[in-house]
């Protein structure tokens, strides 16, 4: 049997117009009313396409919680929602909860650039890569059918680097960020690990 990983951004927590700020696992906030939307939509499409998931994890806060809570509500059978701690958003240290023009005052456009493109890690942020990946690697070695999983844009990333194939055509992608209400498709066959799908939205 082989493996199809939908790999989902949570839905938007800043309403339109709002200035953005970067926000990690010491923020819990609830998604706004356009978020609360992305999810409908992302439930919507898949069910509309005929998705069906076997397995669902989620990362713990209320934002992925409320996204991937609102996508299962179109699936035709309930579904436990696993924790996996490896989903959970990275700490971003002094720059919690800083408007994006401050954090770029503090580290700078190249180092962000770093992050984004390459998942390299600014001063004071605390990743734990080497967990994140091990977490990943396990999932894409060890799992089997359509699972559907919801966590941050920060943690999403290395699901791109826990294998070797899928860092080479990752290597094509603009960004290794995925936007909000945006997913992507990680698929395994008897070739390997293939990345079907990166930053996506109904």
């Amino acid at each position: 049997m082989g493996l199809s990983v939908f790999i989902v951004r949570h839905g938007n927590t800043f309403a339109a117009g709002e200035p953005a700020r970067r926000i990690g696992a010491a923020t819990d906030l609830a998604l706004v009313e356009g978020g609360v939307a992305q999810a409908e939509a992302l439930g919507l499409a898949f069910a509309r396409a005929g998705i069906g998931f076997d397995r669902a994890l989620a990362a713990p806060l209320l934002r992925t919680r409320s996204t991937i809570a609102g996508i299962l509500a179109h699936q035709p059978a309930a579904l436990l929602v696993e924790p996996a701690d490896w989903l959970t958003e990275i700490d971003h240290g002094p720059d919690e909860a800083r408007l994006e023009t401050e954090v770029i005052d503090r580290i700078g456009a190249a180092a962000l650039a770093r992050w984004d493109h390459a998942a390299e890690a600014p001063d004071g942020w605390i990743v734990d890569a080497d967990r994140r990946i091990a977490g990943w690697r396990d999932l894409f070695a060890t799992a089997q059918g359509r699972i559907l999983i919801v966590t941050s844009n920060g943690a999403a990333r290395f699901a791109l680097l826990a294998d070797e194939g899928l860092q080479r055509q990752a290597s094509a992608l603009p960004t290794l960020k995925l936007r909000t209400g945006a997913y992507g498709v990680i698929e395994r066959d008897e070739h390997g690990l293939r990345l079907a799908a990166w930053d996506q939205r109904p």
